[in-house]
């Protein structure tokens, strides 16, 4: 059920505990005690179907991970990284003899490039990570702790 917060802004409900992707549908929900509170529409990796493999795949992570850190230095408008590879994917990408990739993160549009996310949000345009616009993402910043769970699924 979505909660009635959905689109009500500046309603205070407290931390989100946990975010889901649907890839497939091309949505982020932000859920607080199994209701969903909040939902962006994003942009992914150039080559959005599948779990990423290997480094410059296009392809955004699929499965169960962790919001691990903030980067306020990033050529995006900010950004929470995703602590992929995690075991499982470097123990993956090690059999194949591929470098896993990395730095997979939440983040807004490129720097200098905000008035454009209107337009940017219409496509997959990142190396894997998830965008949403300059707003969003100060919002989800201020909703989301560091240590969230994050479930990516097509």
């Amino acid at each position: 059920m979505i909660s009635a917060f959905l689109f009500m802004p500046g309603i205070a409900f407290g931390e989100i505990d946990r975010v889901l992707v649907d890839k497939s549908q091309r949505k982020m929900f932000l859920y607080k005690e199994n209701e969903i509170v909040r939902q962006y529409t994003i942009a992914l990796g150039g080559i959005p179907k599948g779990h990423k493999q290997q480094e410059g795949d296009q392809r955004t992570p699929e499965g169960v991970y962790v919001l691990d850190y903030v980067n306020e230095k990033s050529t995006f408008h900010r950004s929470m990284h995703i602590n992929y590879p995690n075991a499982s994917d470097k123990q993956a990408a090690a059999k194949r003899g591929v470098d896993p990739g990395g730095m997979i993160m939440v983040h807004g549009q490129r720097n200098g490039a905000g008035m454009l996310s209107g337009l940017m949000q219409l496509f997959d345009w990142t190396d894997g990570c998830i965008a949403i616009s300059n707003f969003e993402m100060d919002e989800f910043l201020s909703l989301v702790p560091v240590g969230t769970e994050i479930e990516i699924r097509w």
